[in-house]
């Protein structure tokens, strides 16, 4: 096995979506370690990947990673974010890094990728990663299947005691209003969240959330009635996304968390593009476009739908 440092986007969303891209790696025989934002430990805990943080200044991180290829081995690194910052401090690290020649980098890298013509178009985020690891492979392209995360039982077990702290033994459903903000001056947030709960509840649903760190009170005023969970760690909350009868989610991580561990989901576009971010899952329906926002009426109806 050749060892092999990978660093991760910055995010739970693109993080999840290099999932195939890394079994490929894998299954060429590379021993990854992968380098990333410190909830990636969780999201790999069921995966043979060592997973080490990284640190914010930049001195740091030349340090961290030249102590990281003393442990593992690596000599070479593949680098899913686009940033010229990482490729310099894989560079300063001591390491041949290979990634997509983006933001001026090239003459940093070890192999620098084109990025490929179709991300012009319609290229999703699955695929612009897989195939930078086909170029670096000399493998061809391919379809690539849908997420399919791991979970350990001891995240299950900790989503069943969850569910258990707070009373629910029925069947649930949950709602993630996620991301906040604005994209391009519009809110990223679905505005009937707080209509969606109200009426899943009227309907005898039970209704569930788990907010991230400092979430609660958003989430308590976004949902009201609905059970808000404690705050837990990604694979626990995997876990439970999975055990639901159905997931509604803006275009967010907890979306993609939710196609990545098989969730029967709808997910909620209204201000990003469906062809790059929708969540690559089995069973995702998508409600809305980077056009606007679904209305509550045709997201109840596809509730019902999936709900039978």
């Amino acid at each position: 096995m050749t060892p092999l440092l990978v660093r991760l986007p910055n995010h739970l969303g693109d993080t999840l979506m290099t999932l195939p891209a890394l079994e490929r790696l894998a299954a060429a025989g590379h021993a990854l370690t992968l380098v990333g934002k410190g909830w990636a430990k969780s999201v790999f805990a069921a995966y043979p990947w060592p997973v080490e943080p990284v640190p914010a200044a930049l001195d740091a991180s030349v340090r961290h990673w030249r102590e990281v290829t003393g442990r593992c081995g690596a000599r070479s690194a593949v680098l899913f974010t686009n940033s010229l910052r990482t490729a310099l401090v894989a560079r300063l690290g001591g390491l041949a890094a290979d990634g997509y020649a983006t933001d001026a980098r090239r003459w940093l890298l070890a192999r620098a990728v084109p990025v490929p013509a179709r991300w012009g178009a319609d290229m999703h985020m699955v695929e612009y990663y897989d195939g930078l690891v086909a170029a670096l492979l000399t493998e061809p392209a391919r379809t690539v299947a849908p997420l399919a995360l791991r979970l350990t039982d001891a995240a299950r077990l900790g989503a069943a005691h969850l569910l258990a702290g707070a009373c629910i033994a029925s069947p649930y459903v949950v709602l993630c209003p996620g991301a906040t903000g604005l994209h391009r001056g519009r809110d990223k947030t679905w505005p009937h969240f707080a209509q969606l709960t109200q009426w899943l509840l009227e309907r005898g649903d039970t209704v569930v959330a788990l907010p991230g760190p400092g979430e609660r009170s958003r989430f308590e005023a976004a949902l009201p009635g609905a059970t808000v969970l404690p705050e837990t760690d990604v694979a626990t909350f995997g876990a439970l996304l999975q055990g639901s009868r159905l997931v509604i989610a803006n275009d967010s991580g907890p979306g993609h968390l939710a196609a990545a561990v098989d969730a029967r989901l709808l997910s909620l576009f209204g201000v990003t593009e469906v062809e790059k971010t929708r969540p690559w899952g089995a069973h995702v329906t998508v409600l809305g476009s980077f056009a606007g926002w679904p209305a509550f009426d045709e997201v109840a109806t596809a509730v019902e739908r999936s709900l039978g």
